[in-house]
């Protein structure tokens, strides 16, 4: 989709008017230049009542030579904020997936700058399809939509320059969906790599590191290692620096990325395994949101990290009652290699700290107890520092993606620690609190500040996308599959961050 700005009245293909509860009557900003017959129809539309602009509504009319128009519902006036209009942006955009014709022209009435830009935010975010295995007719592929924005005289500069943002921002979310829908047998720990590796030469502001399995192996990163060693595809770490040359102290993100799930010894049940290719949802979450950045010119200094294996079972793979030495020199003992996200974030986590960060934030699919708790509307967050972690839900609010705070107890923390024979273990001792107790098992992996035995923890949060990176199929910007969730609340945060 294509986005343009302008302050004429022309009319492009299908006209888009949103309006709002209790609309009678065409407003006369949205009648210039319409078709009298297309007119009458819609204002007899709104005077019966048929078209009552419920926020997310649609009704298509067709005019005969007076051409096309979508009514499309912002609610009640005194609700329509940015978050009613890119809703509504959205809904244009899934109802128009049956609709012939492509050009569409959106003419507001009255509506702000920010909200008009979160009108097209919605439509590009909800235009999206993961189709790159499907056979192509011979026409080819479609032809890209086309959608003008009309604004007042004075206004274009401002709104295209916000459209431009959330174009960047949006490739970041698109990117993160595309990494979820692929296959598993094409999406692997190297395959994500390389995917990394190319998209840096893009950017003359980052710089991508990979540390391939021996290299793992050498360094001692113990989690990662078992996790990947029972598949024939390696797994593998990837480091993300954008505008690495500048000093101080930066934000850093840490990304499960387990391409594929199998539970490994402890072998998953068979129903829906293949939703086990989204368990690298944490690693799209990091990659996209590092895409957002880099599109939209970010000039701070940014740390990423993705951790990368492939959970199979095998005669070499990880067994339960194993113990294993991460690369904080801690030892785990695997009571159960399905808990295995975990395992490759403690070396992720503690390889971050070689960064002396501002503050980590870790994304996970991981547990299904989270899924049982906050079912699929809101993220679990967890934090190590009260005020950290209501910037981060508050950054989740301003782009209407829900981050849920979750206690992280001392109860929890003893009930990790509580192995016999090694520093901790990866499974709780009940079916109970399962998400807070990975989160505590996590915690023991947050380095000191310059990993000082004796100083304070670096500045950590938790968050656990189990229930919203798929299968959130009340997220009106997503059609289905992955949902890119937290791309741009990341890029809120960190972008308007401040100590």
């Amino acid at each position: 989709m294509k986005i343009n700005v302008s302050s004429s009245h022309n009319i492009d293909g299908t006209l888009i008017l949103p309006l709002f509860e209790g609309t009678e009557i065409v407003p006369e900003s949205h009648a210039t230049g319409l078709h009298v017959a297309l007119k009458s129809q819609i204002n007899r539309v709104l005077a019966d009542g048929d078209f009552k602009a419920k926020n997310k509504s649609t009704m298509t009319l067709i005019g005969g030579e007076g051409g096309k128009a979508m009514l499309v519902g912002l609610g009640k006036e005194e609700d329509a904020d940015v978050h009613a209009y890119r809703k509504a942006g959205a809904s244009v955009v899934a109802a128009r997936k049956k609709a012939h014709g492509t050009d569409l022209t959106v003419r507001f009435s009255g509506s702000s700058i920010d909200c008009m830009a979160a009108f097209g935010e919605g439509m590009m975010l909800r235009d999206y399809s993961y189709d790159n295995y499907k056979m192509k007719d011979d026409e080819g592929e479609e032809a890209e939509r086309l959608v003008r924005i009309t604004c007042d005289e004075g206004q274009e500069e401002e709104l295209e320059s916000l459209m431009n943002i959330h174009e960047g921002v949006v490739s970041g979310v698109h990117l993160s969906r595309d990494l979820g829908n692929c296959p598993p047998n094409d999406m692997y720990p190297e395959a994500f790599a390389d995917m990394a590796w190319e998209w840096a030469k893009d950017y003359d502001n980052v710089k991508v590191t990979i540390i391939n399995y021996d290299q793992a192996v050498k360094a001692g990163m113990g989690g990662l290692v078992a996790v990947g060693m029972g598949s024939s595809r390696k797994p593998c770490m990837v480091i993300y620096e954008m505008n690495h040359e500048l000093d101080g102290r930066c934000p850093l993100l840490v990304g499960k990325g387990i391409t594929f799930d199998t539970g490994g010894i402890s072998l998953k049940p068979g129903a829906n395994m293949d939703e086990m290719k989204y368990d690298m949802g944490g690693s799209a979450t990091v990659f996209g949101t590092m895409q957002a950045l880099a599109a939209t010119g970010h000039k701070g200094k940014v740390v990423a990290i993705t951790c990368m294996a492939e959970n199979m079972p095998a005669a070499n793979a990880q067994r339960p009652g194993d113990v294993i030495t991460t690369l904080s020199g801690k030892t785990i003992e695997v009571l159960n290699t399905d808990a295995e996200g975990r395992l490759v974030l403690s070396d992720g986590l503690w390889k971050a700290g070689e960064f002396d960060p501002e503050f980590i934030i870790d994304f996970a699919t991981l547990t299904g107890a989270c899924v049982v708790a906050l079912g699929h509307e809101a993220t679990g967050l967890w934090s190590n520092d009260d005020d950290f972690r209501t910037k981060i839900h508050e950054a989740g609010n301003a782009v209407d993606e829900l981050a849920w705070p979750m206690p992280l107890l001392p109860a929890f923390e003893k009930e990790m620690t509580n192995s016999k024979i090694a520093d901790t273990r990866n499974l709780g001792a009940g079916r109970y609190g399962g998400a807070n107790t990975a989160a505590a098992f996590l915690k023991q992996f947050v380095p000191n500040r310059n990993y000082d035995k004796d100083g304070e923890q670096i500045t950590w949060a938790h968050m656990d996308i189990a229930g919203t990176y798929w299968g959130a199929k009340t997220n009106t910007m997503v059609g289905n599959g992955a949902t890119g969730i937290h791309v741009r609340t990341m890029y809120h945060l960190i972008t308007n961050y401040k100590n």
